[in-house]
């Protein structure tokens, strides 16, 4: 993509109806732009929310634009849904999902060791981890996440089950019975959220009986993770 014109980057979400899961994307969608000057910064989403990305392309038809999917894998959404809505115009382009990212790895480890110390005490060599993610009926997005897993556990220096929420095994509160089955005495079983911000599936998530919930990537409130703005800055340059 060439011109003197920065692209107008769409940053597009799956869309939520939570309120905190909607202010966490927009706090992300902010400090994108802040970290962005002379680049117009624009929200979208694929589903829930409006406008939607089709609506979005169209306000935009004729500019340069590339569109950075907010969705942690590339499935469904990234291979149908977003091709589909760029597929008409030239000037339109589409960088790659967020993940699996080792910066989103870092991000996710961090989230870990929060949520030990909330509950009492450090992540502990008896603790067991479970990654908790959206899943996928794309076989694609189902070996993104297993990347992510094996990227969180060089992180933390262990093993990590990856676990799924939706349209594939073992589901996260499969995953965190089996974990719980192997314990040693005094271990607690960690679930580590691979999930943009709150919403339904992070109200899942939290029904499958762990004992320490991390919380998602971006969170309604405090600093917005440098690692997760970073991220979308670096897609949206790959293209731009």
């Amino acid at each position: 993509m060439t011109g003197t014109e920065n692209p107008v980057l769409l940053a597009c979400a799956h869309g939520t109806r939570s309120p905190a899961g909607r202010t966490a994307v927009q706090r992300l969608v902010d400090a994108v732009a802040a970290r962005l000057p002379g680049v117009e910064v624009v929200p979208t989403w694929v589903d829930v929310q409006t406008p939607d990305l089709a609506e979005r392309t169209e306000e935009y038809a004729g500019r340069p634009a590339v569109v950075v999917p907010l969705l942690l894998s590339a499935g469904y959404h990234v291979y149908v849904d977003v091709a589909e809505a760029v597929a008409a115009d030239e000037q339109h382009r589409v960088s790659g999902a967020l993940g699996p990212d080792r910066a989103l790895a870092r991000l996710l480890a961090r989230r870990v060791h929060e949520a030990c110390e909330r509950a009492g005490a450090p992540l502990g060599e008896r603790d067991a981890v479970v990654l908790a993610t959206a899943g996928s009926s794309d076989r694609r997005a189902v070996v993104d996440c297993a990347a992510m897993a094996e990227l969180l556990g060089e992180e933390l220096g262990r093993p990590v089950t990856v676990s799924y929420l939706a349209a594939a095994r073992p589901r996260v509160a499969e995953a965190v019975s089996a974990a719980r089955g192997s314990l040693a005495e005094g271990g607690r079983v960690v679930v580590a959220n691979y999930l943009l911000a709150p919403g339904f599936f992070l109200d899942q998530s939290h029904g499958a009986g762990a004992d320490v919930d991390a919380e998602p990537l971006a969170v309604p409130e405090g600093d917005v993770p440098a690692e997760l703005v970073d991220v979308v800055v670096s897609r949206y340059r790959s293209v731009a």
